[in-house]
């Protein structure tokens, strides 16, 4: 219990800190059965997003791992979630409790029988938005969305100390500024003020295609500035884990 009041504390502080900024939560389904993949599909679809526009979030992102041959046999997928605020991020249960249409086009997956849920569990990140980029922002593509790549990273840091280097270096240093002139359609950039792994910070590119995306990072690892900035003494060992998702929207993804 004090565990979890001072990890509220905690958000509900950097939340104030951030107050002008948009508050993500990205919502990870972990699945392991076609029914359960099925089941949610549904439920995202026709009950959940629909609510969420109703409840004054016009865009949400529902995403898939691009297939992996080596991949395990678990089946993920991401729902972004940005709020214009901490408050409507807590207010949103409330809202959806009230929400008749959506408990009736709901309920097969919010009342589910224990012995056949309709997921394995739910993983959830919370994010500030970065203060240099304090809005999401929709990509404008025109591909397929089946054909398109999202790139979703994780930047872990040694230490709190150089993850918020890291931070400044996207900040101060404007490699916010060198991936917009770059062409490489952020969705958002977000500092993590809790999640399973931290310190750390996650972004979210999009590229028309993979032959984009490995056009696009190739440009940037060439280009002058970056060469310039990665180099400086101040923004050495800054990142202790780069993890990198791909990811296909669905058909039925506002983003």
């Amino acid at each position: 219990m004090k565990t979890r009041i001072l990890l509220l504390f905690i958000v509900c502080s950097m939340a104030s800190l951030a107050r002008g900024r948009d508050f993500y939560q990205l919502k990870i389904y972990h699945l392991t059965t076609a029914q359960q993949s099925e089941q949610l599909d549904n439920f995202l679809q026709n009950a959940y997003l629909p609510a969420l526009h109703r409840a004054g979030i016009p865009k949400v992102g529902v995403f898939k791992p691009i297939a992996n041959p080596e991949a395990e046999t678990e089946e993920l997928v991401y729902v972004f979630i940005p709020y214009t605020s901490y408050d409507q991020f807590t207010a949103l249960d409330e809202v959806l409790q009230q929400d008749k249409a959506y408990q009736t086009a709901g309920e097969a997956y919010l009342r589910a029988p224990y012995d056949h849920p309709p997921y394995d569990r739910i993983e959830t990140i919370l994010l500030n938005a970065f203060v240099n980029s304090p809005h999401v922002q929709f990509p404008e593509l025109t591909s397929p969305k089946s054909g398109r790549v999202y790139e979703l990273r994780s930047y872990e840091g040694p230490t709190e100390a150089y993850y918020h280097n890291k931070v400044e270096m996207f900040n101060k240093g404007d490699e916010i500024g060198l991936f917009k002139r770059l062409g490489f359609n952020a969705v958002f950039y977000g500092e993590v003020v809790a999640g399973s792994r931290m310190p750390n910070l996650m972004y979210l590119t999009t590229f028309e295609n993979q032959q984009s995306r490995d056009e696009h990072w190739a440009a940037f690892s060439k280009d002058a500035y970056w060469k310039e900035l990665s180099a400086r003494p101040e923004y050495q060992h800054n990142v202790s884990r780069n993890q990198q998702i791909f990811l296909h929207p669905t058909d039925y993804s506002d983003i």
